[in-house]
């Protein structure tokens, strides 16, 4: 051993990140690398936790979050912390605040809140800023410690905007010329640190005022144009979501895969069972396995369960949020709303309006009864059809309004109404469970940092583990963990981490596999301007460690917080 270790992990089941057998053994770190894996010998004066009985893994790599405006204020980037992420991939679909000129920044704003449901005053309030180039953006986020590690992605929204103005938010086609910049911008970018590029090609993601992403119709050499600007720096990856229906999977597919192929590059795209679409997802995860035979690297991102929206008095939306009755009272203190809506003169008054007609978010409201579930304490993410509101309304002669509204005012005004958007046609987790069967599949869109009022999803690594690891052991436990470690850091082009060696980067869970599990989700006011955000607590993790520093001991923080920004290969 050629350095004195620093913290010595004694006894626990090493599971090394690579899918192999776990065994036991100590584990030695000297700063902030691993030195050795087998007996160490005792060192006075060394820190030393006992793991025996309890798994020894990499730090989680997460490749999809959104804490693009969290990490310019917060040195703690929970609830994905909480939940064993030690490095986090942020900027993704495309959306991002840099570059950024000082007459869009309120654009950039506005385009996050309504893509990734960030509330306009606690970006306006915690943004400070101090940058309009992307490396400038990278500099203020290296000033400010953390709890974890992370890399960025440039986004494509920004650079649109910074090099088109007004005629990117009118999706205008780029010109030759603003091609040729958004290349240099994006080779910049790499070169700076960047880990690639992301984008979005999907009418769901639009800003609060309706307007569509401004990188939804991007042509295929705009794309070929940033891709070539990554391979000019010799490094990055892209990210892609799409609703593949232009005109259609394959067609859109084919696109991807020439840009890959023109640039040299490595791509990642969201993958989900649309439930309007159930099966088109099996095309494209064909596509994606012939283009791995091929030798291309586009891999889907799959989610390990439902991706759900929490619709509840405190998050912000529920069924009746569109309501003239509910929006006159909804900025009263909880309390004080449940007492309201029990009065039944307001319960008439909510059952009787259109929520759609003034909807800020009508997408939601024309969901259907038939898809909407008590989530219940504890949590229950995996309703049988016969517990969906519509089911539970015929069973009992009420209307399935009557039942939601009911729903929302259990617990006080604390119950919450589970809405899956996708995989979860078959009421099942058979499109979750398929995908992640796939090797190619990269387990990840838990979203941490985005969607604070109606998604909680940033918890996934917990979920993969306990759900299909322990409880229905679908997939092996050292599977389980290479998918949050070595594959996902591979994915992101970190050769660094993602595996306990000698040499590598001293990035650790401690885990109790019996204990992992959840709190009930819960809404907390800790955002800049009193913004609130929904939340969740993990159990099991009896340590996390970053750069070879305690920064989580059972779930509570210590004062530790070694993470910086990773900047990708150059």
């Amino acid at each position: 051993m050629s350095a004195e270790p620093s913290l010595i992990i004694r006894n626990g089941t090493i599971v090394d990140g690579t899918g192999a057998d776990p065994v036991e053994a100590d584990l030695a770190i000297a700063g902030d690398q691993i030195v050795q894996i087998g007996e160490v010998a005792a060192r006075r004066g060394v820190e030393e936790i006992d793991a025996r009985g309890k798994l020894v893994t990499p730090g989680f790599v997460d490749i999809h979050t959104h804490y693009d405006g969290q990490a310019v204020w917060d040195n703690h980037l929970a609830p994905s912390a909480w939940h064993g992420v030690t490095t986090a991939i942020m900027g993704n679909c495309g959306v991002g605040f840099a570059p950024c000129k000082p007459a869009d920044r309120d654009k950039l704003v506005e385009l996050m809140e309504g893509v990734e449901d960030i509330p306009g005053p606690v970006l306006h309030q915690g943004l400070k800023w101090q940058w309009e180039s992307f490396a400038e953006y990278l500099d203020v986020l290296e000033k400010l410690p953390r709890d974890m590690d992370l890399g960025v992605l440039l986004p494509h929204a920004a650079v649109r905007v910074y090099v088109m103005g007004e005629r990117a938010l009118s999706l205008e086609n780029a010109t030759e010329e603003d091609i040729a910049r958004m290349r240099a911008i994006a080779a910049d970018a790499v070169r700076a640190g960047a880990f690639g590029f992301s984008t979005s090609r999907t009418i769901s993601h639009k800003s609060l005022a309706g307007d569509y992403t401004p990188t939804l119709r991007a042509q295929e050499e705009e794309l070929t144009g940033i891709a070539m600007g990554m391979a000019d720096a010799g490094s990055g990856f892209l990210e892609m979501v799409s609703d593949w229906d232009q005109p259609d999977p394959e067609t859109e597919f084919a696109m991807l895969r020439r840009v890959i192929e023109a640039s040299g590059r490595t791509a990642v795209f969201t993958l989900n069972q649309r439930h309007d679409r159930p099966h088109f997802w099996r095309d494209l995860l064909r596509l994606a396995g012939e283009a791995a035979n091929d030798g291309l690297s586009i891999r889907p991102v799959v989610a390990p369960r439902p991706i759900g929206i929490l619709l509840g008095l405190e998050g912000s939306q529920n069924p009746f949020s569109g309501t003239a009755t509910y929006r006159s009272i909804q900025d009263l203190p909880l309390p004080e709303r449940v007492a309201a809506m029990r009065d039944p003169a307001v319960r008439a008054k909510i059952l009787s309006e259109d929520p759609v007609k003034s909807s800020t978010f009508p997408l939601i409201h024309r969901i259907s009864f038939s898809k909407m579930f008590r989530l219940g304490s504890p949590a229950n993410y995996e309703p049988a059809k016969d517990q969906s509101i519509a089911a539970i309304a015929e069973r009992e002669g009420r209307t399935a309004p009557e039942v939601a509204y009911d729903i929302l005012l259990e617990r006080e005004g604390r119950g919450f109404i589970y809405t899956p958007l996708v995989n979860y046609a078959n009421y099942d987790m058979s499109a979750p469970e398929e995908m992640l069967a796939d090797r190619n599949a990269i387990m990840g869109l838990g979203d941490g940092g985005a969607h604070v009022g109606f998604i909680l999803d940033a918890g996934y690594p917990t979920w993969l583990m306990s759900y299909w690891g322990r409880d229905r052991a679908r997939f092996p436990m050292t599977d389980v963990i290479r998918r949050l470690t070595s594959d996902t850091a591979r994915a992101a082009g970190l050769s660094d981490r993602g595996v306990l060696a000698p040499g590598k980067k001293a990035d650790v869970n401690i885990i109790d596999w019996d204990g992992v599990g959840f709190s009930d989700p819960y809404v907390t006011y800790d955002l800049p301007a009193n913004g609130k955000r929904l939340m969740q607590k993990s159990t099991g993790y009896e340590a996390t460690i970053v750069s070879g520093r305690v920064t989580y001991r059972c779930g509570e923080a210590t004062e530790a917080l070694p993470g910086t920004v990773v900047r990708g290969q150059r």
